[in-house]
């Protein structure tokens, strides 16, 4: 069976030819800095447009240009391309400046060839990614003539060879970015959690290794908060593990736990109807571990790592869980569920213990679009941050700056404890509205073991959005992908 994916925009890295210019068709990027300054292949562009420029420059437009900004020269003379593209970036743009540049190129490119002239940018591959992260659109579910397939990107630069290698990790990245985003786009009727499994066990063609637990395996796990979830669905639920042993044997691995509710009604407690078709997007966390898990394949991560996702569906019927319900979690504590809305943290708690109890990780990451007080709290731009270990936490906070992703630490404690006392249960599943994201956090707390070393990510502000963010236009942001990516680098293979 084949599963739709959103193919990447292709991007190459040629050696500088400034004779080939004239001919291109497409479109010819030309990059610019502040001082103006033409490099060789820019003159060539300058000679073949009989100035035009030189001249631009000269107005003083560049320099009113700040970096990633873009003018167009429509239909240039001289030349057999559609436009030429200023592009104000530094030759010695740091990482963030280069793949703005690229952003900036990918947003305009659309269907057409992109040449880029880059001799001297001492970042080409950053402007590639960029270039290639912006050039997203979901597709699958369009009918009509089939989508074209996006022009290929061709840096023009001194060491193609040399940039070629450098690039496979980037392409990487992409593609998992990409595979993540995907996913959060698709509808629930086509992404069930059978779906799911099977996206993710096609996997094993990359070198993961795959195991898909039904429902009868996680009964005598005895993940009782996690099946309470899924009991009002037709769709079965399931937990995927993905594992990727690519570093020292024996190491523990780094353990990535994804909230993978395909559908969220809000069960019993029904959300209002406004708005629900966004809940296609509330297994946006399993996603991330699933991009990441790819693109630590896809580029031979030398890491031990090891994503799990818990998929469910969350839907009202005859069998669906009641508020008021009481239910066991495999750690053995009991949980009253008092809002079947608050889902995500039972479906995350099974799932959390269960890797801790198999793999004994290094340290755990779980990621969940889980509260609506974190979007009030955040907004769209960072993402909850929540930690039991400064370490891990500062190092998370850098890979995520270092790969421009929004994240912003956010507090614990045990005096907010007391708002998930049960007077049946050993808690409840919600401690009301006051912190709400940090009271969900506090229960997550429990089913940590002492000594593991953990962080909570709550993604349910930056996982999709209705507005164009700084790698994605605007739906699914596959955020998360890069800084997590990144921190395994630097802890694992730095």
């Amino acid at each position: 069976m084949t599963h739709p994916m959103t193919t990447l925009t292709q991007a190459k890295f040629a050696a500088v030819d400034i004779d080939a210019i004239a001919a291109f068709e497409g479109r010819v990027a030309v990059l610019i800095g502040a001082d103006g300054k033409l490099d060789t292949a820019a003159r060539r562009v300058n000679r073949l447009m009989k100035g035009a420029l030189a001249r631009m420059v000269e107005s003083g437009a560049v320099g009113k240009m700040k970096s990633g900004d873009i003018k167009t020269l429509a239909w240039p003379s001289g030349m057999a391309a559609e436009a030429v593209d200023v592009v104000c970036v530094e030759r010695n743009a740091k990482s963030d400046e280069a793949r703005k540049a690229g952003v900036a190129l990918g947003k305009v490119k659309g269907d057409a060839a992109l040449l880029v002239l880059a001799p001297q940018l001492r970042r080409p591959v950053d402007l590639m990614l960029g270039a290639v992260l912006r050039a997203y659109s979901f597709t699958a579910r369009k009918t009509g003539d089939a989508p074209k397939a996006p022009g290929e990107i061709t840096l023009m630069v001194a060491n193609p060879d040399e940039l070629e290698a450098e690039a496979v990790d980037a392409r990487a990245v992409a593609e998992g970015v990409f595979f993540t985003r995907d996913l959060v786009s698709e509808p629930a009727n086509h992404l069930t959690t059978t779906e799911f499994a099977d996206r993710i066990s096609a996997m094993k063609d990359l070198g993961l290794n795959i195991t898909i637990l039904d429902e009868d395996e996680l009964q005598k796990l005895g993940m009782g908060c996690l099946l309470s979830v899924g009991h009002g669905s037709i769709s079965p639920s399931k937990v995927a593990v993905m594992e990727w042993m690519g570093g020292t044997k024996g190491e523990a691995p780094l353990a990535l736990v994804g909230k993978g509710v395909v559908f969220d009604t809000g069960g019993i407690s029904l959300k209002p109807a406004a708005g629900m078709e966004d809940m296609t997007m509330d297994m946006g966390g399993a996603g991330v571990v699933c991009g990441v898990m790819r693109t630590l394949a896809l580029r031979k991560a030398k890491a031990n790592v090891v994503g799990l996702v818990g998929l469910v569906e969350n839907m009202p019927s005859d069998r669906a869980t009641r508020p008021g319900d009481v239910v066991t979690s495999m750690k053995g504590d009991t949980v009253e569920v008092i809002n079947t809305d608050a889902e995500g943290r039972l479906v995350l708690a099974d799932v959390m213990w269960y890797a801790q109890e198999t793999y004994k990780p290094s340290a755990m990451i779980d990621l969940a679009t889980l509260t609506g007080a974190i979007i009030i709290g955040l907004g769209h731009d960072n993402a909850g941050v929540f930690s039991n270990d400064d370490t891990l936490s500062r190092a998370f906070l850098k890979a995520a700056e270092t790969e421009g992703e929004g994240a912003w630490r956010m507090p614990m404690g045990k005096s907010y404890d007391d708002q998930l006392k049960s007077q049946i249960a050993d808690m409840k599943n919600v401690g009301g509205r006051p912190a709400g994201s940090i009271t969900a956090a506090q229960f997550l707390l429990r089913f940590v073991k002492d000594g593991t070393p953990w962080i909570h990510l709550d993604i349910a502000g930056v996982a999709s959005v209705k507005s164009d963010t700084t790698y994605a236009p605007k739906g699914a942001t596959g955020w998360g992908v890069m800084a997590l990516n990144r921190l395994v680098a630097d802890m694992q293979e730095g």
